[in-house]
């Protein structure tokens, strides 16, 4: 079958590998409709060392972690309900030596990287979901453990911002969501975000009123730079700051000490796969289970750019989107 391989060299390589008919035990064969290219992608290729647990092995050194298609295939101890069905997946979320990467017409990845997709959507739609979703699922459930009861979100149009939208109204949590612009602003609040301040001069203020009204002691902080130095005088007592994400480059941030200390500010890395979500296998069972009854959620969909081939996988990569929306991979573009 047709693949898209990492080389020794970290580049990206279209090859003929063997095709996979029979599953190991606790893993699906899942014929790929589309696989989308994340950032992290990108990342991972140009600085190995950044990816730590995040890539599971690959066996013919496929690449790829997200993506969508159908199940033909299960192997011993899969439960029934995964035959047959289209599933979403995020091959991260398990590390197994027979994991076949998401770049080829047919991966292989334990079932518990897959979530169930109700059978009115289509797959494609689907094919980078889970990695945002899992992501938003984990870090709630982790704050919450923490004692936080509302939330900011610094990538508030990302997928990520997004899926934390939507779990977040389902548990009745306030969340403020920031966003580069007025146009950014008003495509969250027609999916239903209610706190959303777009990061102009003078947004501050703002915050600083409604993250003080709403109580949002955690903050899920996809961006970096400069911007966590710039809303950390804005929040309240006891507040964390997670860091997940660097859009905003390699531009450094500063907070006083003071300020540190007289709000007992703290700062704290977040991973999705050092969290108890992703780690222990029950609550991971339990959560791709409880995403499963809501996944159709229009806030929870990829936002599909344009689809390439594998041929075209180097005009895939350059592709960029000033909307957010992403490259998939295609095994057929037509």
């Amino acid at each position: 079958m047709k693949a898209i391989c990492v080389t020794p060299g970290r580049e990206l390589a279209v090859r003929e590998v063997p095709m996979p008919d029979e599953p190991a035990p606790g893993h699906v064969l899942v014929d790929m409709e589309a696989s989308a290219i994340n950032h992290g992608d990108k990342i991972f290729l140009r600085m190995p060392a950044a990816a730590g647990n995040a890539l599971a092995a690959s066996r013919h050194d496929v690449w790829g972690v997200s993506g969508a298609g159908r199940v033909v295939a299960a192997g011993a101890g899969v439960p029934a309900d995964y035959a047959g069905r289209q599933v979403a997946i995020y091959r991260s979320l398990g590390r197994s030596p027979e994991n076949i990467g998401l770049w080829c017409e047919r991966a292989q990845v334990p079932c518990t990287s897959c979530l169930i997709l109700p059978d009115h959507v289509r797959a494609r739609d689907y094919c980078g979901s889970l990695v945002n979703v899992m992501t938003a699922f984990a870090f709630l459930e982790e704050i919450a453990e923490a004692g936080h009861k509302g939330v900011v979100v610094t990538a508030g149009n990302s997928a990520t911002g997004h899926a934390l939208a939507s779990l977040a109204r389902r548990r009745k949590w306030p969340a403020i969501f920031l966003v580069r612009s007025a146009a950014a602003r008003e495509a969250l609040c027609r999916l239903g975000a209610e706190h959303v301040v777009v990061t102009d001069e003078g947004f501050t203020d703002t915050l600083g009123a409604l993250a003080a009204e709403l109580g949002t002691t955690a903050v899920f902080d996809g961006v970096g730079g400069d911007l966590p130095g710039k809303i950390a005088p804005c929040l309240p007592m006891h507040s964390t700051i997670y860091f997940y994400g660097s859009l905003g480059g390699a531009a450094p941030f500063s907070i006083q000490s003071s300020l540190f200390m007289m709000k007992n500010l703290s700062m704290r890395r977040f991973s999705n796969f050092e969290s108890r979500t992703v780690k222990e296998r029950e609550k991971l069972v339990a959560a791709l289970k409880a995403l499963e009854g809501m996944i159709d959620d229009p806030m929870f969909a990829t936002r599909i750019g344009r689809a390439f081939g594998y041929d075209q996988i180097e005009q895939a990569m350059a592709y960029a989107s000033g909307e957010g929306a992403k490259a998939v991979l295609v095994a057929k573009t037509s």
